[in-house]
């Protein structure tokens, strides 16, 4: 009877982790280039009750034998990068990789790191930066007395200067892609870091085979369907409430044993 105690107590463990995913899930619905998560569960090692060989009686093979689960555990949380719906913003330098491929922004220790967040702004020096004041990279930079700013599908940055009539080139946007995206780390702040699960990064300019295009004056959003993760949280909500009952009632099954001997 401990047995179903220890496997409905796991039960309730994994779908606790579940719905912490999900809320985590919920609550960043309106968090530009978020990717949604999902926990991946396996079932554990089986114990055998019946040993020896699978002959039953008379030595005619037995069909199956008595294996009794002992729960699951959780072996990764799994990150979708299906495309997320691109909205128009209007900012000129609000930008939407369109297809595959991550913006890269260079962290204060000089490494780089890499997002579907394209929402990059101007600081006092000129460059493009992100919201928390992190640069593109490479590092593209804007002359005084730009006037307007034009970004083109491959990633070609213009900028049209004061007095002129002919916009002058500044810069060209390379997008990263990954064998295993689902393997980034998710460093905070929409970043994701290089693993050994994500394999060495791939650059090329937007628009090459493979790569995305770029959108300029839009951002995409969240891959989240509000719809499924509510259906979801319910499931898991239930699942944990019937795992509770099973608790219950072994412990009931239990009080009745230790009932016997009076």
């Amino acid at each position: 009877m401990l047995r179903s105690l220890r496997t409905a107590a796991l039960g309730m463990a994994a779908q606790q982790l579940n719905v912490d995913t999900i809320a985590n899930n919920l609550a960043n619905v309106n968090t530009t280039g978020y990717k949604k998560s999902t926990v991946e569960f396996q079932d554990l090692l089986y114990e055998r009750i019946n040993s020896g060989s699978a002959e039953g009686a008379e030595g005619k093979n037995k069909p199956s034998e008595i294996n009794i689960g002992l729960g699951n555990k959780p072996i990764s949380t799994f990150r979708s990068y299906s495309q997320g719906s691109i909205e128009e913003t209007g900012n000129p330098l609000d930008m939407a990789v369109n297809g595959k491929g991550f913006f890269q922004v260079m962290m204060p220790d000089g490494s780089i790191s890499y997002t579907r967040d394209g929402a990059f702004r101007i600081n006092s020096a000129g460059e493009l930066v992100n919201s928390a004041g992190l640069k593109m990279y490479p590092d593209i930079a804007l002359p005084d007395g730009v006037q307007s700013v034009s970004v083109s599908q491959d990633g070609v940055i213009a900028a049209m200067l004061e007095g002129e009539t002919v916009p002058t080139e500044v810069g060209q946007i390379e997008l990263a892609t990954f064998m295993n995206p689902a393997g980034l780390n998710p460093l905070g702040g929409n970043l994701l870091g290089e693993t050994e699960a994500s394999g060495d990064p791939s650059f090329a300019m937007a628009g090459d085979e493979g790569y995305g295009t770029i959108m300029q004056g839009y951002l995409e959003k969240s891959n989240v369907d509000v719809v499924k993760e509510m259906v979801s949280l319910i499931v898991a909500q239930r699942s944990y409430e019937i795992n509770s009952k099973a608790v219950k009632t072994a412990d009931e099954m239990l009080a009745m044993t230790n009932a016997l001997k009076r």
